[in-house]
């Protein structure tokens, strides 16, 4: 398949499974576009932009004819709006900037959580708390750099669906204070026309089996959706098919053995009288 690498602007990148699997070698791939191999590799790697033209002819040499999701591809490749994450180019890691990105293609976002409220939906205090905690730790100012940029990643509006494990309510990353907010303003954006949030109880059974935390940004396409995965040294981004399709069967599993949206409101409500 071909993906959405993201390297400052939506780079449609080529997977070399497609050409190879077209009997081509990177260097017959080359002579096909009048480029060196050089070029393809760097394509393949998502170290260069691509144009539109020459990602038809690939298409085309890959026997590639879904025209639907050319066109997808296309489309990003000739985005060349500079998004408001690159103000933080050099400021932050990468990945913050990769997520940014990927965010800005997206069509919905579904959320597992299980000892952290996700980040789309955390109040400044709560977040700071949380990049306080971080091992090596961070200046104030790479604290501060990492709030405002989630600040505005939370301006998006896209469909979000959050499915949040009872421990993440109850942990406090801050204090009393901090904990207290952060479930009013779970009430708050639970309310919301564009969020769907959902509560897994301590109690609830049939959870365990999916147990795990977990970002699905859903792209343009269903080919183009990517799973990211929080890790010590970084965020891990997923988008071969037949990961995703265990992400989309995990997710519908959590889902399944979660509260509805009526009664998930209550429960955060609950917890939060009871602080």
């Amino acid at each position: 398949m071909w993906r959405l690498r993201r390297f400052g602007i939506g780079v449609p990148r080529p997977d070399p499974r497609l050409r190879e699997g077209a009997g081509l070698s990177s260097r017959e791939a080359a002579s096909l576009l009048g480029v060196s191999p050089a070029q393809i590799t760097h394509i393949e790697s998502a170290l260069a932009g691509v144009s539109e033209l020459r990602l038809r002819r690939l298409a085309s040499h890959y026997a590639c004819a879904d025209e639907e999701f050319i066109d997808a591809l296309v489309a990003m490749a000739t985005d060349r709006t500079r998004g408001w994450w690159e103000e933080y180019r050099g400021l932050l890691p990468t990945p913050f900037l990769d997520l940014s990105e990927l965010e800005h293609h997206a069509r919905f976002q579904r959320h597992v959580a299980i000892l952290y409220v996700p980040g789309l939906l955390q109040t400044e205090d709560y977040s700071r708390a949380v990049f306080s905690s971080r091992l090596p730790e961070l200046t104030e100012e790479e604290i501060e750099l990492r709030i405002q940029h989630r600040k505005a990643r939370q301006q998006s509006t896209i469909p979000y669906e959050a499915v949040i494990h009872e421990a993440a309510l109850r942990i406090r990353v801050g204090d009393r204070g901090t904990s207290r907010a952060q479930l009013a303003r779970l009430v708050e954006l639970s309310e919301a026309d564009h969020v769907t949030m959902r509560v897994i109880p301590f109690d609830l059974d049939g959870f365990a089996s999916a147990a795990g935390t977990m970002t699905y940004v859903g792209g343009p396409l269903p080919k183009l959706d990517t799973v990211v995965r929080d890790a010590l040294h970084g965020s891990a981004f997923i988008d071969s098919d037949a990961q995703l399709n265990i992400y989309r069967t995990s997710f519908r599993k959590v889902e399944d053995a979660s509260l509805d949206p009526g009664g998930s409101r209550e429960f955060i409500h609950r917890l939060a009288k009871e602080l």
